[in-house]
């Protein structure tokens, strides 16, 4: 899916502007991304197409891999700083609620700047309308006494960037299974809407199914000596590039902060522990802020 298209404007004195919005280019999900040709002793993004190339899945909760354009020396994606690698090859998420189009920018090492905007596909989202009142009662004091750390340690983990590049690779399923839950969804208290599934939930239908890393990556939580009070034993990896996901209610996990993973990896067992209903995997990626949809990662089951 092409984004809108773009224009390159005039200055009053007949010279071409610095900056120019220029249409991203669409690659097939089959076809490999261009790679810029560089010459000897530089950098790959030095020299290549003049603006963004990308695929992946361009609607709410989705993602995209890409190419800046050649020359880049500085990129952003919706004003916010986009990191990408010597090959100019970067990684993008779209919010669960992002809106219809999305910004790429790049800097280029003559000073011109080069401003794509994509459309972001809107998504169905399964929405539940009950007719009874949300419950107004917070949590108490007792427990928030110790909810606050733990959202302290979930928040320094995700924080935490290594050098891996799990985020470039087609993800797995981390266990197959019956998808009892879906992102996105959300239940509306006679008007006032509730907070929605962050994660896809997977169930087996026992406890203790072995489950394996969706992709490569550092882990950079593991409390399963001390289960969290809503997650229960809670294992996050760092997959590189701001990219993160989170396995939540294990029984066992198999791994400890500080291990590289690699895809496919065992990394712990389904389980109930935390605040569940019954045995089954509970994973949620995020892009930095942004919340993503793990299906949208994955080939069909």
């Amino acid at each position: 899916m092409l984004a809108l298209s773009g224009c390159t404007a005039g200055s009053d004195a007949g010279q071409p502007d610095s900056t120019a919005v220029v249409q991203p280019v669409a690659i097939p999900a089959t076809a490999a991304v261009p790679t810029p040709a560089a010459k000897p002793g530089t950098h790959a993004r030095v020299r290549g197409l003049t603006t963004f190339t990308y695929q992946g899945e361009p609607e709410q909760g989705g993602w995209i891999r890409g190419q800046v354009p050649g020359g880049t020396v500085a990129a952003t994606f919706d004003g916010e700083k986009l990191s990408f690698d010597d090959k100019g090859e970067f990684f993008a998420g779209f919010d669960r609620d992002a809106g219809p189009i999305a910004t790429l920018s790049a800097t280029l090492a003559d000073g011109r700047i080069v401003t794509s905007p994509i459309a972001v596909k809107p998504r169905d989202w399964r929405i539940e309308r009950v007719n009874v009142a949300r419950r107004k009662s917070g949590p108490s004091e007792a427990f928030m006494a110790i909810r606050r750390p733990e959202l302290a340690r979930i928040a320094a983990a995700r924080a935490e960037r290594h050098d891996t590049d799990g985020w470039a690779q087609n993800f797995i399923w981390p266990v197959k299974g019956r998808i009892s839950g879906r992102f996105g969804s959300q239940r509306v208290y006679r008007g006032e809407p509730g907070a929605y599934h962050s994660g896809l939930d997977i169930a087996t239908g026992e406890s203790g199914t072995p489950f394996v890393a969706p992709a490569d990556g550092v882990v950079v939580l593991a409390a399963g000596d001390k289960p969290f009070s809503l997650e229960g034993q809670l294992l996050i990896i760092d997959h590189g590039n701001g990219l993160n996901s989170a396995f939540l209610h294990a029984s066992r996990l198999a791994v400890k902060d500080g291990d590289v993973v690699k895809r496919g990896q065992y990394i712990g067992n389904i389980g109930s522990s935390g605040r569940a209903t019954g045995p089954h995997l509970h994973w949620s990626i995020k892009w930095h802020d942004a919340r993503l949809d793990p299906l949208l990662f994955l080939p069909p089951m």
